[in-house]
């Protein structure tokens, strides 16, 4: 997941440096490579016909899709109106969405130190770009309000992946328990019929019992890709006709497919074992990545409000991952 922020922050160099396309037609030469890039990837790392074999008609696999869609589109559209800073302070605001979400509509009582970690984290970014949060221009207000359903849509991807979790649990759980009925049916059937002594034997053998298939989880990464045709196709009356000239593809390119289709993937993989708030607080550290490349790339070097604001989130950060490594032990 710190590998994901790292790649998600290299989005406001690299689209600086694209002269010619508009902002929409910037947003659907990455989606649409980056979803391209995935299902590329999935044909060469699945073998022949792993296409087909995606469940196409899974409701789960197309909100995610519609999730991934909104964030693509409102992020590349949120920066063509308004500065980056804006939008990465506005984009921090994940993990308060997802806490709240999980506490008040999930029903979880989060612990101690992920309200805690929460707060000083959303405190830090705050302080960070507080003097550069401006929105006293019509374009930067409809920029910062663009931006702000990127962690709308971030906070229900994950809340979404959380509790499909919790239904397959669930549904394990169940089938589990029913297969464990019937065996007891099986063996107090075999014995109140007197079955000779090797044939309650049989039925009292667990590696002879019959059991279903375990329930799978559902593949979430092909949601990339449908999320990215969405909104290339969102885009596409928009950004007709094409203005992005030959540096510009290739800028593009990088950014569908290095700064977006690789990092999602890696972060569907990392929420299979992380939870909704672990996962928003780790992606606070794109700011962190995100200012640091600023100052490499652009020779922007960072004010000492960037400088207190990011340690106290990396503190924070840092604290909330150790306590919980230690509650896992």
């Amino acid at each position: 997941m710190v590998l994901v922020t790292l790649m998600w922050a290299t989005a406001g160099v690299m689209t600086r440096q694209i002269t010619d396309a508009s902002g929409v037609e910037v947003t659907f030469w990455r989606s649409l490579l980056a979803a391209s890039c995935i299902l590329l990837v999935l044909r060469f790392t699945r073998g022949q016909g792993s296409l087909r074999r995606i469940p196409w008609d899974e409701p789960m696999l197309w909100l995610s899709g519609l999730c991934w869609a909104g964030m693509f589109t409102a992020f590349m559209m949120a920066l063509s109106f308004t500065t980056v800073a804006n939008v990465l302070v506005l984009s921090a605001l994940g993990p308060v969405f997802t806490a709240l979400v999980s506490h008040f509509i999930l029903k979880e009582k989060l612990p101690r130190r992920t309200r805690m970690t929460v707060l000083v984290a959303a405190a830090g970014i705050v302080y960070i770009y507080a003097a550069h949060l401006t929105l006293g221009y019509d374009r930067k207000l409809i920029g910062s309000l663009i931006a702000l359903l990127v962690p709308i849509c971030s906070c229900a991807q994950w809340t979404l992946m959380h509790r499909e979790r919790k239904r397959l649990a669930q549904l394990r759980a169940e089938q589990s328990q029913r297969a464990h009925a019937v065996a007891i049916s099986e063996r107090t059937q075999a014995v109140s019929n007197e079955l000779p002594g090797d044939a309650v034997a049989q039925f009292q053998n667990p590696a002879l019992e019959l059991a279903p298939p375990p329930i799978q989880a559902s593949d979430m990464v092909p949601a990339l890709a449908i999320g990215g045709f969405l909104s290339a196709l969102v885009c596409l009356p928009f950004a007709w006709p094409f203005q992005a000239s030959w540096p510009d593809m290739g800028w593009l390119t990088a950014l569908g497919l290095f700064q977006l289709a690789i990092p999602c993937a890696l972060a569907v993989v990392a929420s299979r074992v992380l939870s909704a708030p672990e996962l928003s607080l780790l992606a606070l550290l794109e700011i962190i990545f995100g200012i640091l490349l600023t100052w490499w790339g652009a020779g922007e070097i960072p004010s000492s409000n960037v400088v207190i604001g990011g340690s106290v989130v990396l503190l924070a950060l840092a604290i909330n991952e150790f306590l919980g490594w230690r509650q896992v032990r």
